[in-house]
């Protein structure tokens, strides 16, 4: 790892938990939503492509972290989007 890719992965991480932080705050926002769960999918998929298929990574721990993490986040916002479309649908109803 030379020190522009470092500081990529350091940018990109700290974009991902700046929009992750905003969807925390403002959970109802359906696009935010999205982009939050597509961050933890992109995680998701460079976590595994770095140690099944370009095997630069070792399955240890500090793989394994980010891996769970990712993992469960990605369905808790699954089930919970499940609760956000109930919601939106009562509000409807309510209006009408």
């Amino acid at each position: 790892v030379n020190g522009l890719q470092a500081r990529t992965f350091g940018v990109w991480t700290l974009l991902a938990s700046v929009i992750r932080c905003l969807c925390a705050i403002d959970i109802r926002n359906r696009t935010l939503y999205y982009i939050t769960l597509f961050t933890f999918c992109l995680a998701l998929v460079h976590f595994l492509s770095e140690v099944f298929i370009y095997h630069t990574a070792a399955l240890t721990i500090g793989v394994m972290a980010p891996l769970m993490v990712a993992s469960f986040s990605m369905l808790g916002m699954l089930i919970g989007l499940q609760y956000l479309e109930v919601e939106e649908l009562s509000q409807n109803k309510k209006k009408n």
